[in-house]
């Protein structure tokens, strides 16, 4: 009776005897290359979000603490006075101006750049290629360099101090860039998924709003975290524009904590910039799992 071959022997070449150590896998180098960079990760992280950390930490400081020569790492017998004196200012009045701005421009800028991204993707119409070029350049233009023009544009049509106006702004700003981060992602979508649609009898548009849209939603989250940043932390273009104080925006908002000699009030910059920093998180809570989903995933099976 014939005894059992081991794992060692069947790896090997049949007539030869396995050698010491054959079939097995270096586990031990393999764990501690892991762990190695398990640690790495874990200081970037630590660094990354120190920053944060300290925001958080001087915001409920005295502010004799805060300028103290020795640095206070845990706010043990801290003081919500920095919070009360946010509230106690124009904070909310100052939210709904950065909120409907902030809303304005990512609903236009989403629904032009997606139709142009569109455009860009499925046909081909003469200009094509010219079009896609000035996209380009005009992401080379500086900022600064066409405030002069905006402010006199914004002043011909009495849009100064205005919410319309400043969104207006924001939107041809955002626009050229998400129009090139949606044609990438249109691009990945297969025209096959359509034919295929259109011959299981559905139209042409219930093929797009049916498989092709839902394909793009994470293309569409991701360009409207692009917008949604950019003009909620947008500060020259809003300084140029929003000249009356009772039109500012959050960051410009931040400005107006100084004290009597004119210093800053950096415990009610570090409370105030906790709490522009709210709506950021809450809108990152409710787009985070379309942003890391697959474009296409499970789409084509077989």
């Amino acid at each position: 009776m014939s005894t059992p071959t081991t794992v060692e022997e069947r790896t090997d070449m049949p007539g030869r005897p396995a050698a010491p150590g054959a079939g097995r896998r270096p586990v031990r180098p393999r764990r501690r290359r892991r762990r190695g960079y398990d640690l790495l990760a874990l200081v970037l992280a630590a660094v990354w979000t120190f920053p944060v950390y300290w925001m958080i930490n001087s915001s409920f400081l005295p502010i004799n603490r805060i300028r103290g020569e020795t640095p206070t790492f845990v706010p043990v017998g801290g003081t919500l006075s920095a919070y009360a004196r946010v509230f106690d200012s124009d904070f909310l009045s100052t939210l709904r101006i950065s909120l409907a701005v902030t809303l304005l421009t990512v609903g236009a800028a989403l629904l032009f750049a997606f139709l142009a991204a569109l455009a860009l993707s499925r046909f081909r119409f003469r200009g094509r290629k010219s079009f896609v070029l000035a996209v380009l350049i005009v992401q080379m233009i500086p900022a600064e360099g066409l405030f002069i023009s905006q402010f006199k544009l914004l002043e011909g049509w009495q849009l100064l101090n205005s919410v319309a106006g400043l969104s207006l702004l924001y939107v041809a700003a955002v626009v050229p860039f998400t129009i090139w981060m949606l044609r990438g992602f249109v691009n990945g979508v297969p025209r096959e998924l359509e034919e295929a649609a259109l011959v299981d009898g559905c139209s042409p548009a219930q093929a797009f709003f049916r498989i092709t849209l839902p394909l793009l939603a994470p293309g569409l989250v991701a360009s409207g975290v692009y917008a949604f940043l950019q003009a909620w932390n947008e500060f020259t273009l809003a300084l140029v524009i929003m000249t009356r104080p009772e039109q500012m925006t959050l960051p410009l908002w931040l400005r107006t904590f100084t004290e009597a000699n004119r210093a800053s009030d950096w415990a009610g910059i570090m409370a105030g910039s906790v709490l522009i920093a709210v709506p950021v998180m809450i809108f990152f809570l409710f787009v985070q799992h379309r942003m890391t989903s697959g474009l296409v995933s499970g789409a084509v099976k077989g």
